[in-house]
């Protein structure tokens, strides 16, 4: 899952960038309204994560805008505004959730992934194909109830395969959601992953297959065998 932070903290957004990496996200990160203005016009975010006090205007502004473009991205304000006429406002702007500075880690985590948990959001319970089960706000994933534990990039890539099982998934797509801005993505990164992930799965006796189909993306079957 894709996140967005719009935050002019340095040491803020290395914290937290570090912090929701380690929980399974991929942060892009960026620290003005235009800058967030931009990114949110070009990239289908999971959900973004936006203070108000930002360099070049106000953070409300942006949500307002971006809720009038149509743009029903999750946000979470973050913000040092801690006055109940500073809540209401953001919630009343569009904003799914307020939280105020300073703030726990585990927290803020807790609150985003509540918020891909609703209806329609990101985050769903638990998937399962074939013999595969996946919890996705734990990141648990058990074959036959016994556990694997894949790094955190071929994680996200099964989770996109189990959402669309039967269905292809383009390759385009596991690039878009799996590396933020600022990552280097070598061109075999993808199939480099999927071949590891693959080989886990059929060690650990899965009863579902990964197919490349060649020159578009990769697809999640349950063998029925």
């Amino acid at each position: 899952m894709r996140l967005l932070l719009i935050e002019d903290e340095p040491r803020l957004v290395e914290l937290l960038a570090a912090a929701l990496g380690r929980a399974g996200f991929v942060i892009d990160s960026v620290g003005t309204c235009a800058d967030g203005r931009e990114a949110l016009s070009l990239m289908p975010y999971d959900a973004a994560i936006l203070d108000l006090g930002l360099p070049d205007g106000d953070g409300l502004a942006l949500l307002a805008e971006t809720r009038s473009s149509g743009n029903c991205v999750p946000i979470l304000i973050l913000t040092a505004r801690d006055g109940v006429e500073d809540r209401v406002g953001g919630l009343d702007s569009g904003a799914d959730d307020y939280l105020v500075k300073p703030f726990a880690t585990e927290e803020l985590i807790a609150r985003v992934k509540a918020l891909l948990r609703r209806p329609g959001g990101a985050l769903g319970t638990v998937l399962q194909a074939g013999n595969v089960t996946f919890d996705t706000v734990g990141r648990d994933v058990k074959v036959d109830r016994k556990s694997i534990t894949p790094p955190r990039r071929e994680i996200a890539i099964l989770e996109h395969l189990m959402r669309r099982v039967g269905r292809v998934v383009p390759k385009a797509l596991l690039e878009e959601k799996l590396y933020g801005m600022g990552d280097e993505l070598e061109s075999n990164a993808i199939p480099v992953h999927i071949h590891h992930l693959r080989r886990k799965l059929l060690e650990a006796g899965a009863s579902a297959e990964i197919h490349t189909v060649r020159g578009v993306g990769y697809l999640l079957c349950e063998n029925k065998s």
